[in-house]
């Protein structure tokens, strides 16, 4: 699958450093140490609903941990999920009477164009669950013959063979760098709401435990299906789909995993039990995660039809650059609230930022870039390094600037920040 365009990041003068970041499993910030070769893997979109401002949120804010990363002159190796075949995906396409697959290729082009709008740099490699099916089925298979997947019984009308991950099977064969609970820090009787809630299926007939998750959906009539060699014709399960994709393009453990807090349990937990039972290694060295946007003070989801959409804003001629400090001032693990003023301070700020450019001086943008990257390593702190180029705005205000500070501003702010000043 192919990614999205990124203009060329500029380059500027820098030594490698530690950054620290909240790590979800260990429920503090934590150091993580500079590495030459890091990997990161955010957790991509099911395309069934364009770009809102909590998915934006999300791929801004670990897009600045790409960013220092790389500025830091580390080579990263960043991948991003589609997944472009889910229950939530054909649900949409019946309900809107599209194929589904023209519903996929529609919003996933609309979250390219919405990312690129962003300055959001691009993944290095961005799958498709579709694609990565025929990297799917041998591990399910290995699965089968380890005793750690199994199938069930078809009941209430559902067909003989779907496959489920066993849980206490896993743990039976020591895997237990996962041991259920060790990323959200939840018991079993709080996972199982969450569970039923966000795609598992607790009360299912004839599973081992109420928490093992679906990795082969048996084929269904009306529903699309792949060759699943001695699995039989079907589908991944969602859980699957990113541990495989991570493993295929990423060293284990992998630096970082990433997403929305609405991913730690159970899409996390069950992902990074799959990679255990494959590797015998954790997953990732760390996990974090993002909180929630809201619209007016309530929860914004697609259920509730009050998404505010990226592709909305900007055909009603907003300036993503304006979208992307929004975001930004917001610290990405606290859960806030879009609101009209939220982009008003955010386009005020912009414009502020654009006429200082003309009072810019090489050493007080020097010094502007330490008060970045300090704030930035200090686990995405970017209301602290928007409000640092604030301060830096008012102490130049009337000095004599000249082309190559505005031009070193110009080239920090879109390094570290992802803020284009300048077209």
């Amino acid at each position: 699958m192919i990614a999205w365009n990124s203009r060329p990041v500029p380059r500027l003068s820098a030594t490698s450093r530690s950054t620290y970041l909240h790590d979800t499993a260990a429920g503090r910030v934590v150091e993580v140490p500079f590495t030459s070769q890091p990997g990161l893997y955010v957790c991509g979109i099911t395309p069934y609903d364009a770009t809102h401002l909590g998915h934006a949120a999300t791929y801004v804010a670990f897009d600045l941990l790409n960013r220092i990363w790389r500025d830091a002159g580390a080579a990263v190796s960043y991948v991003q999920n589609v997944t472009d075949i889910d229950d939530p995906l054909l649900i949409r396409a019946t309900e809107t009477g599209v194929d589904w697959r023209d519903l996929a290729e529609s919003q996933t082009a609309l979250f390219r164009k919405d990312m690129e709008a962003l300055n959001v740099l691009p993944p290095d490699h961005y799958v498709g669950a579709v694609e990565s099916i025929g990297w799917i089925v041998p591990v399910i298979e290995s699965f089968i013959e380890r005793g750690a997947a199994y199938r069930v019984a078809g009941t209430g009308g559902e067909p003989e063979g779907d496959i489920y991950f066993s849980l206490d099977a896993a743990r039976r064969r020591g895997e237990d760098a996962w041991t259920s609970g060790s990323i959200s820090h939840l018991t079993e009787e709080q996972m199982l709401p969450l569970f039923a809630e966000r795609g598992g299926d607790p009360e299912r007939p004839g599973k081992r435990n109420s928490l093992d998750p679906l990795v082969w959906r048996i084929a269904r009539a009306g529903e699309p299906d792949w060759e699943g060699g001695s699995l039989g014709r079907g589908r991944p399960g969602w859980h699957i789909e990113c541990s495989v994709i991570a493993q295929k393009y990423l060293s284990m453990p992998m630096t970082v995993q990433a997403g929305g807090a609405d991913l730690v349990y159970p899409h996390h937990e069950m992902s990074a039990a799959h990679a255990q039972a494959v590797a015998g290694i954790p997953l990732a060295r760390h996990y974090v995660h993002a909180g929630m946007v809201g619209l007016d003070g309530k929860k914004m989801s697609k259920s509730k039809g009050n998404l505010v959409l990226v592709s909305t804003l900007r055909e009603s001629g907003t300036d993503p650059a304006a979208i992307r400090l929004a975001l930004l001032a917001n610290h990405y693990r606290r859960d806030w609230s879009w609101t009209a003023s939220v982009l008003t301070d955010a386009e005020a700020r912009l414009d502020a930022w654009r006429a200082a450019l003309d009072s810019a001086t090489v050493p007080s943008v020097e010094s502007l870039i330490s008060d970045i990257r300090g704030a930035l390593a200090n686990d995405l702190d970017a209301p602290g390094a928007l409000a640092a180029v604030d301060r830096w705005c008012g102490a130049v205000e009337h000095m004599a600037g000249d082309d190559d500070g505005a031009r070193l501003a110009t080239d920090a702010l879109d390094a570290l920040l992802g803020v284009r000043l300048k077209d």
